[in-house]
């Protein structure tokens, strides 16, 4: 059996509510799960969450709230892995269910498409892989990047090789968070999966697609993208 979760909390410091604020008509978090169930990849569509506002916008929406987050791991500090391994390991202990692999799908990614989740699935399978993890290239690049001393001097910030054209860069890429795919064993520790006894590899998407929704700037500009498409169509 696929399954996929959906991990939903209700606290949010940067963006209040974020999860079930509407975003171009819908609650954020539904835009995940309407992507997880018109891509046909799985048997079951499932949310973790600690709150009851969540969990009804989520069961409204087509996925399984099959049981409630334990709140010590619905805090800032508490870590997805930890959240994804306490929602499998709860789910087996109810429901003796056979679950072979394990789609997590932040909800904060509203532009990831069922069509992205459909190819990471088919990349996944038809590789035989152990896990698919979706990135971007990155926006601006690397190269020009550095950190900054206490005097904010810029001596030495790029190398002089470095100092070209944007488009004349070597490309480089970064975890969007959007999607991570993998078998069961793996989903249980999802921090291996960077491992490197781990075939892991990455399903590339548009860096439109890969908009990460954790401030109020991010959801201004995934309004606009969805905006943009509705008027394009």
């Amino acid at each position: 059996m696929k399954i996929a979760v959906i991990p939903a909390r209700a606290g949010s410091k940067r963006l209040p509510g974020k999860n079930t604020k509407h975003l171009a008509g819908k609650p954020l978090i539904q835009w995940t799960i309407d992507a997880a169930i018109s891509s046909g990849v799985f048997d079951r569509v499932f949310v973790s969450t600690e709150s009851a506002h969540i969990a009804q916008v989520a069961k409204e929406s087509g996925a399984e709230v099959p049981f409630m987050r334990p709140e010590e791991l619905a805090s800032d500090v508490s870590t997805t892995a930890s959240v994804l391994a306490n929602f499998l390991e709860m789910l087996e202990r109810r429901e003796r269910c056979s679950v072979e692999y394990v789609c997590l799908l932040q909800p904060t990614s509203p532009l990831r498409t069922a069509e992205d989740i459909r190819s990471a699935d088919k990349l996944l399978t038809s590789e035989n892989l152990d896990a698919v993890v979706s990135v971007c290239e990155m926006e601006h690049p690397i190269q020009l990047c550095n950190r900054l001393g206490p005097e904010k001097r810029l001596n030495g910030f790029i190398k002089p090789d470095d100092n070209r054209r944007a488009q004349d860069q070597e490309k480089f890429y970064r975890i969007n968070g959007a999607i991570y795919f993998c078998r069961m064993p793996i989903a249980l520790d999802l921090n291996d999966v960077y491992s490197d006894f781990l075939d892991t590899r990455a399903y590339i998407m548009s860096q439109q697609n890969s908009i990460d929704v954790d401030t109020e700037l991010d959801f201004l500009i995934a309004q606009t993208i969805f905006q943009y498409r509705k008027i394009k169509i």
